[in-house]
């Protein structure tokens, strides 16, 4: 095998695209996040020379995730080509497409005052109906379609890491660890839950009430207790004992989900503690707060 044949097999390049406003920068933000090199609106027939660019360096190569839609004047005519071409050299590369219903699109356009690349042209409703149509071929041949239209950005960022995470390093056990408020309802993802409201509630200080969880002072205040100490070590006791045993039933990947009432004090103090205790024992162990701008 050659050194480039042997660079081309380990890279895991991701092309992120689809629908306009349906959440395609935060699965980027996701990716770098997880150590991906991350790029925005390449130009498609730029896409060759990059690649031989970025994988000839003598540096390690990292993955690689970028973002590719309609923004990009060539893109829809050119994509079929360009990465029939690339996968005849060897490139090994996965496309997620996102999208949402036309009534979310025009919700997330509405509050942030964006411009569909469309809508100049056609008004919001037509621009975003001609997108898709416009996108339909692509979304067929994607290796993967999430359905934006109910995820907030913490749901989608899991979602994102959990399918490339498993893509990446197959039957070993990745873990999310993602704190929650229970007020917004329990994450559709998890596979373990625990409730923390038996601790403490930092809410009931008139000083902490504004902070969350990854300030010091509410960290301080949820950790100086001993029933949050003692739990603290003896969840850690049982994740170290589950793992173990997931792993050898061949699960893949793993989302612990730690609640709270508003997912903004507790459960992120502890679940933040989870991800520091897993981090030096696990290769891939990851961290978000889903509710911690809501709670």
């Amino acid at each position: 095998m050659t050194a480039a044949r042997g660079s081309l097999e380990q890279q895991k390049i991701v092309i992120i695209t689809g629908l306009s406003g349906s959440g395609k920068s935060t699965a980027m933000k996701a990716l770098e996040d997880a150590g991906f090199f991350c790029v925005d609106n390449l130009p498609i027939v730029l896409l060759p020379a990059f690649l031989r660019v970025r994988i000839g360096q003598s540096w390690e190569v990292s993955n690689l995730a970028l973002i590719m839609d309609i923004r990009e004047k060539t893109f829809v005519s050119r994509y079929p080509e360009v990465f029939n071409e690339l996968k005849g050299q060897g490139y090994q590369f996965e496309i997620i497409f996102l999208e949402a219903s036309e009534n979310d699109l025009i919700r997330r356009y509405s509050q942030t005052r964006r411009q569909h690349p469309l809508a100049r042209e056609k008004g919001l409703l037509e621009g975003i109906r001609a997108e898709k149509a416009q996108l339909q071929d692509l979304r067929e041949i994607a290796d993967i379609v999430i359905d934006t239209s109910n995820c907030n950005v913490h749901e989608l960022r899991a979602i994102v890491l959990r399918h490339v995470l498993k893509q990446i390093h197959g039957t070993q056990i990745q873990v999310l660890i993602q704190s929650f408020g229970f007020k917004f309802g329990i994450p559709r993802e998890a596979d373990l839950i625990m409730d923390v409201r038996f601790l403490p509630n930092p809410y009931f200080v008139p000083e902490l009430k504004e902070l969350d969880g990854t300030t010091a002072p509410v960290e301080l205040y949820v950790k100086q207790w001993d029933q949050t100490r003692i739990f603290i070590d003896k969840y850690l006791d049982l994740l170290d004992f589950l793992l173990p045993l997931y792993e050898e039933e061949g699960k893949s990947y793993l989302t612990v989900a730690i609640g709270c009432t508003g997912g903004r004090h507790r459960s992120v103090v502890v679940a933040h503690e989870v991800f520091e205790h897993l981090k030096g024992k696990l290769k891939s162990v990851h961290l978000t707060h889903r509710d911690i701008e809501l709670g």
